[in-house]
């Protein structure tokens, strides 16, 4: 619909003459029982009361809304024609006075995407539950509004539902339900604080509820009562360890409070688990929805819940940096999720039992942000988002864990208490208020006598990631004479930065570990910055430049440390330099400065030894991304074989019944393809094998039988059989993965179809599908479909909603197939198709460059 994609100036032009005063909406989701009609969307009456101002009576506007139909239009007391003023997904409004009330009686559409109301039956019970989910500007899809974030107003939502169900919004409820007439209950909730559209919020459903209380004092005298409560639904219920969730939200209140001396603002703090969410979580003010796979069914690993913390806590810190003052437009995003990244990070470590969050950052965090800023799509963390849909795709690595790892070094380069003492005053001057880079930039400025105008044109308004490599020379009693740090860029982004970093020197010991002798912390700046500190030290068998990961830069090594950690990797005793040492490695391998297999020689010698269990799952991770895309394609069967092998010997000396054998197990899984591995799994799945210690709950049962679909071993009856035994939701997405997994034609005709030529699927199931059509070992069977999918996407990106039309785009890109022939169909594309949406162009050349890299790794690494 054409104006579904608002631009950065429509929206300035809308807030220069408005100022909205309040919203009370009204939702009847009654409706979400009971048949549907076929043919039509289910619907539910969304009822919106809008008083505003605006500056220049006379003018004209619009409301954004998305809905199937308008019921009636009322502008300061006259009747508008809905067909006359509504084109789908605004309402023009002319004539507007100073003073204003809007009133729009609508038909809105429940979602099966994710986006808006999403509806979702449970194949377990039954039941129905019902959540939303905005950002960036989906709450028009809920209720008529002003969709942008600096036109902040208060909400009262009144929601009118199924007898008996959980009703939450953003604030507490007014008093007790209302029986509404023809049943159901009319629940009725206080008024916010001024909030943004994309962070209202609506749960209803026969959820599980549980609750606690948060209960302090706080340090000028106030105290702080917050009613807590954590809910799933009813069938994960058994699964359900709310006094976990509770904990961590206790402990993360403590430290923001104490961190930024500004109590918690919106009243309660409730926490909703819901099916089919199409993020991590959301930080609705007041009750925050997160993705259910949360509540974990099965064993997972401390990884799992160290993650699980970290989302609780990134969340928290949004209270403050998003939802009390927040960004005026989608540029400055980073102002929120920048923040709360890093802060979710230093929480964690600080405030609860992961105190190992820093080596999760530095080994999984930072890479997300150096593969994103290695894209021909990066950009500066201060972005420039013309319109919504370059918002959408703005939700990357660069504006979260580049924009993060920055805001590490920040804290470095100005110290820990000028930061946070910045981040007081920039809450206490623009509560409930809209800000951009400079507002934050003087107050920084004010508390360390840093020149933030420098700091800032060097490290959020310029793209790019710098390469440090240390350069050592030594006299003949093998001392150290200069050693210094040179600084290099890639060509497309050519500037270098200044880094706060610190050089570690490690040595072998006599007990055979290497250990940190010298330390120097310095700020280079340049081509060449010498570290005077370490001159006279002993010959360094390993130099780390960004020793601490204080800077966001790869780091490279010296002739001597590269050889150093092709021997003794494993030896390096601290976790986070031996973290930040495997982050180093893998970049090498993606930038085809290391071959593949070497990389994979690292990992089998050395993964056994890692004892921190992020990194080794990290380390699988990437292990198999080398085996698909870099390893040359005429090794690949010799280096799987080896991988596998390697992989079933750490599974079988791990620990019984620890993280450690649940990831090798689990990382076995995916590399296991010889007729005796493939035998193995089986095995574990029908009781006729064992290894010590290993329960193969139902998690990694599916994780097993994908794998045997994929290699043609387990067919449909077994599959179904599977989803028989688990009957669940879960199950419904595990057997839909699995089922487009095996390795027959037939199965992938059907497979694109669902996910391309339908929109009957929801969005999880739309995920699971591509993620059982692309599997590596089916490289023959994706080659049909390369010409399709060109001819597919603009169409997919016109028809469906912006979130399915990613993963469609993303996730069927021919990323397995040959490389020159599909770098070709991009290519042709790219140029036959200028005129495509800025968006969609976006994916595929990042598809592209995903695809060149790894062509230029398997060249490496068949040079080896």
């Amino acid at each position: 619909m054409p104006g579904e994609n608002l631009s950065r100036e429509e929206a300035r032009e809308r807030a220069a003459i408005l100022s909205v005063e309040r919203y009370d909406v009204a939702l009847d989701v009654r409706s979400a029982l009971g048949p549907a009609t076929a043919g039509e969307p289910r619907t539910f009456r969304s009822t919106t009361v809008i008083d505003f101002r605006c500056t220049r009576p006379g003018a004209s506007t619009f409301a954004d809304l998305i809905a199937p139909a308008v019921t009636s239009v009322r502008l300061n007391g006259r009747e508008l024609d809905p067909a006359a003023v509504f084109d789908g997904s605004r309402i023009a409004l002319d004539g507007l006075a100073e003073r204003n009330t809007l009133v729009v009686d609508s038909r809105c559409a429940f979602s099966r995407t994710g986006e808006g109301l999403h509806r979702f039956e449970d194949p377990e019970d039954g039941e129905v539950y019902l959540y939303t989910q905005y950002e960036p500007a989906d709450a028009r899809r809920v209720f008529a509004n002003f969709e942008q974030p600096d036109l902040k107003a208060p909400f009262s939502f009144r929601v009118t539902a199924p007898e008996g169900w959980t009703v939450l919004s953003n604030g507490a409820a007014d008093g007790e339900p209302v029986p509404a007439e023809g049943g159901g209950a009319t629940v009725a909730f206080v008024p916010t604080q001024p909030i943004s559209t994309y962070i209202t919020a609506v749960v209803a459903g026969p959820y599980h509820v549980e609750h606690d209380h948060y209960a302090r004092t706080h340090p000028d005298g106030a105290v702080l009562d917050i009613p807590l409560s954590a809910l799933c639904r009813r069938s994960l219920a058994r699964h359900f360890d709310a006094d976990a969730i509770f904990d961590v939200t206790k402990r993360g209140l403590d430290f923001f409070h104490e961190s930024f001396d500004y109590p918690y603002p919106f009243g309660k703090y409730d926490q909703a688990f819901v099916p089919e969410y199409n993020l991590g979580a959301m930080e609705n003010p007041g009750l925050v929805t997160f993705q259910e796979e949360f509540v974990f069914r099965g064993k997972v690993t401390r990884t799992s819940y160290e993650r699980r913390a970290n989302v609780i806590l990134h969340e928290m810190a949004h209270m403050w940096f998003g939802d009390l003052v927040t960004m005026r437009w989608w540029d400055d995003l980073w102002l929120k999720e920048s923040f709360a990244d890093f802060m979710g990070a230093f929480a964690q470590v600080e405030a609860t039992q992961f105190t190992e969050g820093w080596i999760t950052f530095a080994n999984r965090r930072k890479s997300w942000a150096y593969r994103a800023d290695q894209l021909p799509s990066t950009h500066p963390v201060v972005a420039d988002i013309p319109d919504l849909e370059a918002a959408k795709l703005n939700f990357d690595g660069i504006t979260y864990s580049k924009g993060a790892s920055v805001l590490k070094q920040l804290v470095a380069y100005v110290g820990r208490e000028a930061f946070l003492e910045a981040a007081r005053r920039y809450f206490k001057r623009n509560a409930y208020g809209n800000t951009t880079l400079a507002d934050l930039l003087t107050v920084l400025a004010e508390t360390s006598g840093r020149d933030m105008a420098a700091w800032s044109a060097a490290w959020l308004e310029t793209a790019g990631v710098n390469s440090l490599t240390p350069q050592v020379m030594c006299d003949a009693q093998d001392r150290i004479t200069e050693l210094s740090v040179a600084q290099t860029a890639d060509e497309s982004h050519p500037r270098l930065r200044p880094h706060r970093v610190a050089v570690g020197l490690y040595r072998r010991t006599t007990e055979g570990t290497l250990e940190r002798y010298a330390r120097a912390e310095t700020d280079v700046a340049g081509p060449s910055t010498v570290v005077a500190e370490l001159a006279g030290q002993p010959r360094p068998d390993l130099v780390l430049v960004n020793d601490d990961d204080l800077t966001y830069a790869k780091t490279r090594f010296d002739e001597v440390s590269l050889a150093t950690l092709r021997e003794r990797l494993g030896e390096l005793a601290d976790p986070l330099a031996r973290a930040l040492a495997w982050s180093a490695v893998w970049n090498l391998t993606r930038d085809a400065l290391m071959p593949a297999r070497d990389y994979l020689d690292l990992m089998l010698r050395f993964a056994g030894q890692e004892s921190d269990i992020g990194v080794l799952q990290s380390l699988h991770l990437q292990a198999r991304t080398a085996l698909v895309h870099y390893v040359a394609p005429e090794a690949r069967d010799e280096a799987g074989t080896a991988l596998a092998e390697g992989a079933l010997h750490e599974l079988r000396r791990a620990e019984p019944d620890s993280g450690h054998q649940l990831a090798w197990a689990r990382f076995f899984a995916t590399v296991a393809s010889s007729a005796a591995d493939l035998q193995l799994l089986q095995g574990l799945l029908d009781g006729s094998a064992k290894i010590d210690g290993l329960d193969v709950d139902q998690e990694l049962r599916w994780a097993f039988l994908e794998t045997l679909a994929a290699e043609g071993v387990a067919g449909e009856d077994v599959v179904r059989a599977e989803r028989a035994r688990d009957d669940t939701a879960s199950g419904n997405r595990h057997e839909v993965r699995c089922l487009a997994a095996r390795p027959d034609p037939a199965v992938k005709a059907a497979a694109w179809a669902a996910v391309v030529e339908s929109d009957a699927l929801s969005n999880a199931l739309t995920e699971a599908t591509i993620a059982g059509f692309a599997q590596p070992g089916q490289r023959e069977l994706g080659e049909a479909y390369v010409a399709p999918y060109f001819a597919a996407i603009e169409g997919v990106w016109a028809a469906r909603s912006i979130e399915i039309a990613m993963n469609v785009v993303r996730g069927l890109y021919p990323a397995l197939q040959e490389g020159a022939m599909a770098l070709a169909a991009t290519d042709e594309w790219l140029s036959e198709r200028a005129g495509a949406a800025p968006a969609l162009r976006r994916l595929v050349l990042e598809g592209r460059d995903d695809l060149a890299r790894a062509v230029r790794a398997q060249q490496r690494d068949a040079l080896r």
